[in-house]
């Protein structure tokens, strides 16, 4: 990334589809996020940083410039994407494409907010508050820290508007059974046939808790929508439209223009952008980010807020995918949304919120099994693990990608509706992939989960740039064609961040301790108890003052005996190395004794 983007002592901002407020906070994450979430990535303190991570740096001045190098990167960021009044900007850019031939959009439609700009920023100013309060201590006293002073305000603001934009774009669509939406739902979630009548009252009693929630505790920029919840015959859906929706009342409290800007999506969920709010807000209703201290007042409610709509999103999505008592709707693909379109993607998205609600809630072996084969599937599907066909539409998913209407935007300044391109599958996948087996305690559905988490890895290490931008993504090509050459030389930050995603998913899951599997423990504790058995014999025989080298090696048993006794419950594998170590000193005791009675 520094070689790509460090030239001539300047930071070069944008990619393949240049540079916008998305673009500039997935290019920063992609270093950022590593530094602030894995410990030998850190660069707040010089003398911590790793001798190889020092060596990347050497081109930008060396382990006591890292600080100050971050620091005007980020100071960067926030000029870039800020009004002259210094006002913060979520604008799509060039990100936005128009979904008609002939017609380019208008300057207006591109400076439209976008819920992947509030996602993504609030991410990066929790990661850049996090490391300037970690850095601060160690500057030196003077234009630095008044420089670090002033940025921590900035990127709170930045924060704050962030927080709003996401609070402000949630949604609860709502619609009649018998409309066109309403039947879109209801055939996705009838694989089996059931009659229309019984999947309805099977809906409303699965779906009555997240109802009664949202009536009570989502009013915040959404009371006219959550008050058709009050109707029980009608069907609905939550989650996040593309951008603030038409009708979204504002919020007085947050001195910002976000609070009270007029809506201009369609106020129905969009699949991608909830999934993409879902996780920015993780990153802001981790454990780790209360214990930070990073909010002030005024963020603590809208954190408040936007965790409510984050647990009824996961729980409504989790309850809708495993609908049923037999067959789930996530499990026939694809999914079909409200509106009708279906596609593979889908599938994936939905089963990216259900993982995040199996991590927040005790997953049952039987969902994760379930899930397991939906991976399966997908990466089938999507070409990863099975050899494309020539002409094949899978690789569509990939190059160029699913194209998401943005509805509402041909209403915008007399110009065309406008397309957003998604091509980020196989990241997302992985993602979930590593995520669900942290989860499992299955072996099976653990091992197949690795197994393909690799496949993934290896076919994402095939579009890495070989030209150019070399060490980043993307090119497809690299993946779907016979390797020979590659088409792509500029970075896409969209896929780079989405792959440190997955990097740092894949620390975190290595960094628990393994699954202490429920048969590899029954085993352990059989062999340990066969061990503890045959140490108390050996011992009846010994003597206390017996000082022999039989006795040392008895002791020398004991204690591996008493290790394995200690780690039984947490790392059965350890328990089992110990046991047999203790087994093999015992029996080599057994021998020799019997060696010494044949010789007598």
């Amino acid at each position: 990334m520094i070689n790509a983007c460090w030239k001539d002592g300047e930071w070069e901002w944008g990619g393949v589809h240049g540079s916008n407020s998305i673009s500039d906070s997935e290019q920063l994450l992609c270093l950022l996020y590593p530094a602030t979430e894995i410990d030998i990535f850190a660069l707040h303190d010089p003398d911590r940083i790793e001798q190889d991570v020092q060596s990347v740096f050497e081109s930008i001045g060396g382990t006591t410039r890292i600080g100050a190098f971050i620091v005007l990167l980020l100071s960067s960021y926030v000029r870039k994407n800020s009004t002259e009044d210094g006002l913060p900007i979520f604008a799509g850019g060039s990100y936005v494409r128009s979904g008609e031939e002939g017609r380019e959009p208008t300057r207006v439609q591109q400076q439209l907010e976008i819920v992947d700009s509030f996602s993504m920023s609030l991410t990066v100013c929790m990661a850049g508050l996090r490391f300037l309060r970690d850095y601060r201590p160690r500057a030196r006293p003077g234009q630095l820290t008044e420089q670090i002073d002033e940025l921590s305000v900035q990127l709170s603001r930045r924060l704050t508007a962030a927080m709003t934009g996401l609070v402000r774009s949630f949604v609860v669509n709502t619609m009649r059974p018998k409309s066109h939406e309403g039947q879109s739902i209801l055939e996705m979630l009838n694989p089996t046939g059931r009659t229309e009548q019984t999947v309805i009252t099977g809906i409303r009693a699965s779906l009555e808790r997240v109802r009664a929630r949202l009536r009570s505790d989502v009013s915040l920029g959404q009371e006219e929508s959550v008050r058709e919840l009050e109707d029980e015959s009608l069907l609905f859906e939550c989650g996040w439209s593309w951008g603030i929706p038409i009708g979204a009342s504002p919020v007085d409290f947050v001195d910002s223009p976000i609070g009270t800007v007029a809506g201009v999506a369609e106020s129905r969920p969009s699949l991608y952008f909830t999934v993409v709010a879902l996780d920015g807000i993780n990153d802001l209703v981790s454990p780790r980010a209360g214990e930070l201290g990073l909010l002030d007042e005024t963020q603590h409610r809208l954190a408040q807020a936007l965790r409510t709509r984050w647990e009824l999103t996961q729980r409504y999505w989790s309850i809708i995918a495993r609908f049923g008592e037999d067959s789930w709707p996530l499990e026939d693909i694809p999914w079909q949304t409200s509106d009708g379109e279906q596609s593979d993607y889908y599938s994936l998205i939905v089963s990216a919120v259900l993982i995040e609600d199996l991590v927040r809630r005790n997953a049952s072996d039987d969902d994760l099994t379930r899930a397991v084969a939906i991976f399966d599937e997908l990466a089938g599907r999507g070409r990863i693990i099975r050899r494309p066909m020539k002409d094949d539409p899978s690789v569509l998913l990939h190059r160029p990608g699913v194209l998401l209407r943005l509805r509402g935007t041909e209403r915008v300044d007399n110009g065309p509706l406008l397309h957003w391109q998604v091509s980020d599958f196989s990241a997302v996948l992985l993602k979930r992939m590593l995520q669900a087996a942290r989860l499992s305690n299955n072996v099976a559905a653990r091992d197949k989960l690795m197994e393909l988490s690799k496949s993934t890895m290896d076919h994402l290490h095939s579009r890495i740039l070989r030209r150019g931008a070399i060490g980043l993504w993307d090119d497809p090509a690299g993946a779907f064609s016979d390797g020979s050459h590659t088409e792509e030389h500029m970075p896409s930050w969209y896929m780079t961040e989405r792959v440190i995603e997955c990097l740092v998913a894949a620390e975190h899951t290595y960094r628990e301790p393994p699954p202490n599997w429920p048969e590899l423990q029954t085993v352990a504790r059989v062999m340990l108890n066969t061990a503890e058995h045959r140490f108390d014999q050996e011992m009846l025989g010994v003597s206390v003052d017996d000082y022999s080298d039989n006795r040392a090696a008895l002791d020398g048993v004991e204690r591996n005996i008493d290790e394995a006794r200690r780690l039984i419950r947490e790392d059965a594998a350890t328990t089992f190395v110990h046991t047999l170590d203790a087994l093999r000193e015992l029996d080599k005791l057994a021998a020799a004794r019997r060696d010494a009675t044949r010789n007598v």
